[in-house]
């Protein structure tokens, strides 16, 4: 068999394996997995997640998610804790240790130390009459016939039960502390996501400057401002200052295509009347929708429906919500 055919062979049976190991993983979503989820909804500590190995990097992922999901969490590695780590444990903590056979050294010296301290113990388990399994107060099975690798011997598919169960966990606690999308931003305050739910064009247009003109204002005087603000358009504003229009580079082009004549005309003469606006309190990202919906590279930003700057496209992308 040649390199290829053994790559794709071996690459297929994995996601095989693994497949087949979530769709078991089903049945264990069940009495105990329900006590497990309210018995840390309804704690007044942590939940401090520990392993060893692989396992001890699902830990490490599962706590991120509680985390970022409004369940507070904590990772304490299994061979650290029984060196001193221990102190990070409170009696009013859950502490939740995640092991494919159970019987691991650490985890053997570790558990009797746990109920020493008071806390209430979780086990995910590939062996629910391990050492771990038996001693546990709460139990989420995670059973794997082979693991995905040729030697069935490296932790694939018990580390993807490991990973799915966790996600189950975080979502099951996300669904009943009614975690919202505001939740989520505030949690998520530097990411994209984050920024989606909280980040106003209020927050942006103030950096620029607020390039505007009169309606009389020659086409020297347009072509001067647009440039000295560099945000590719200019406001045109009326006597008492109101917004009447908006001139973008593509108006100055579809002007100069069209006109033979370019001394006599003034802004009102260039202008897009009733141009796209939006309030200056408004998300961020539905400026976003605006700017999409309609390919324009810039709005107008109203402040109690007078004109006080502008946004571009530019500074939505610095943001990342594009």
């Amino acid at each position: 068999m040649d390199s290829e055919n053994i790559i794709v062979k071996t690459a297929l049976q994995t996601i095989d394996i693994e497949a087949r190991t979530l769709r078991r993983l089903k049945k264990s979503i069940d009495d105990s997995f329900v006590q497990c989820v309210e018995a840390i909804y309804t704690s007044p500590g942590r939940l401090v997640v520990t392993g060893v190995g692989k396992s001890a990097l699902i830990a490490q992922k599962i706590v991120a998610t509680l985390n970022s999901t409004g369940t507070p969490a904590v990772f304490m590695h299994a061979a650290d804790a029984i060196h001193g780590d221990l102190g990070m444990i409170r009696s009013a903590d859950l502490v939740m240790c995640l092991s494919k056979s159970g019987e691991t050294a650490e985890i053997k010296v570790l558990v009797p130390l746990v109920k020493y301290l008071g806390s209430k113990l979780i086990a995910m388990v590939g062996k629910k009459k391990s050492y771990l399994g038996t001693q546990a107060d709460y139990l989420l099975h995670t059973p794997v016939a082979q693991e995905a690798d040729p030697n069935n011997l490296a932790p694939t598919a018990s580390t993807t039960a490991q990973a799915a169960m966790g996600d189950a966990l975080a979502t099951a606690l996300l669904a009943l502390r009614g975690f919202s999308p505001e939740d989520f931003a505030q949690f998520h305050p530097g990411g994209s996501l984050g920024k989606q739910m909280y980040l106003r064009v209020g927050d942006l247009y103030p950096r620029n400057e607020v390039p505007a003109v009169r309606e009389t204002a020659s086409l020297q005087e347009v072509i001067l401002e647009m440039t000295a603000k560099c945000l590719g358009g200019t406001a045109v504003t009326g006597v008492n200052g109101q917004l009447l229009g908006i001139i973008t580079d593509g108006d100055l082009r579809r002007m100069l295509e069209k006109s033979p004549r370019l001394d006599h005309l003034q802004a009102k003469d260039i202008m897009t009347a009733k141009p796209k606006t939006i309030e200056h309190d408004a998300l961020a990202v539905k400026a976003m929708e605006i700017l999409r919906r309609h390919s324009i590279t810039q709005l107008i930003v109203l402040k109690d429906q007078q004109y006080v700057g502008m946004i571009h496209l530019h500074d939505l992308v610095k943001e990342g919500l594009v």
